[in-house]
């Protein structure tokens, strides 16, 4: 039985979703762990970082396919991105 179609998002949307889940989730790990290493120990952060990395990562993917707007995740993660990198860059 296929799906409601109300319920399914655009084409456009998908992709907004997948990229943003992927790249966006990435980068914000990333520069999570980056702001990370200016509070503790730089050695901590980068043995913890294969672990808690990744699920970060997947939480973050996740969270990009459950929400309903592909730019709305798109914005959020941007400014956590810009967010995280100030920490970084002015601590």
């Amino acid at each position: 039985m296929p799906a409601n179609k109300k319920y399914l998002s655009s084409p456009f949307q998908r992709f907004l979703k997948l990229t943003a889940g992927f790249f966006g989730g990435y980068f914000v790990m990333l520069y999570l762990h980056l702001c990370l290493t200016k509070l503790f120990d730089k050695t901590d952060i980068l043995i913890t970082a294969y672990v808690t990395g990744f699920i970060a990562w997947g939480i973050l993917l996740l969270v990009a396919f459950l929400s309903r707007s592909g730019w709305l995740i798109w914005g959020i993660y941007l400014l956590l991105i810009a967010l995280f990198y100030s920490i970084f860059i002015y601590l």
